[in-house]
């Protein structure tokens, strides 16, 4: 593929095996990873190296200093911007290449302000009540691969006979 899929992108991951996890998925289906300042861990190659993310340079993964920095870097980029705080459920959102799916970090979610800039475009994953969230890598690899679904219905890409995702 040449550009990516979707764009991932993690406002202020805290958990290094959720952005391990995210980091697999995106490899495996052709997605940009997008990582937005602070986060809870160290990616440098020493610490990938420890955690076993060998893979880690293949993703190479565009790290942004803040929500601002990485809002100037891709100002026409259309956001879906993932929340239990919605009522709308992401299988009702028009995902198409390149879109850029946002998550909050795992204890917290997106802040209030990028919730509100961004109010016509929040999606949840359904959940029965009383469920506080999904794990963050687990939410993910849900909605990307509802991405593939609806990129594939639609003939913006894909399957080969072996099931992979190509360009069509």
């Amino acid at each position: 593929m040449n550009a990516p899929l979707f764009h991932i992108v993690l406002h202020e991951p805290e958990i290094p095996n959720n952005t391990g996890n995210i980091g697999r998925t995106c490899i495996a289906t052709g997605c940009a990873l997008h990582l937005i300042h602070p986060l809870g861990f160290d990616t440098s190659v020493k610490a990938l190296r420890r955690a076993g993310l060998d893979y880690w340079p293949r993703l190479a993964p565009t790290e942004h200093a803040d929500w601002h920095a990485y809002s100037r870097a891709h100002p026409a980029a259309r956001r879906w911007c993932f929340t239990t705080k919605a009522s709308r459920p992401f299988w009702d959102a028009d995902l198409k290449p390149g879109d850029h799916l946002v998550f909050g970090k795992e204890t917290a979610g997106l802040p209030a302000d990028i919730l509100a800039a961004h109010a016509d475009t929040l999606i949840t994953l359904p959940m029965v009540p009383g469920e506080r969230s999904l794990n963050l890598a687990t939410a993910v690899c849900a909605a990307i691969y509802e991405g593939v679904r609806q990129s594939v219905a639609r003939g913006d890409i894909t399957l080969d006979s072996a099931g992979r995702i190509i360009n069509p």
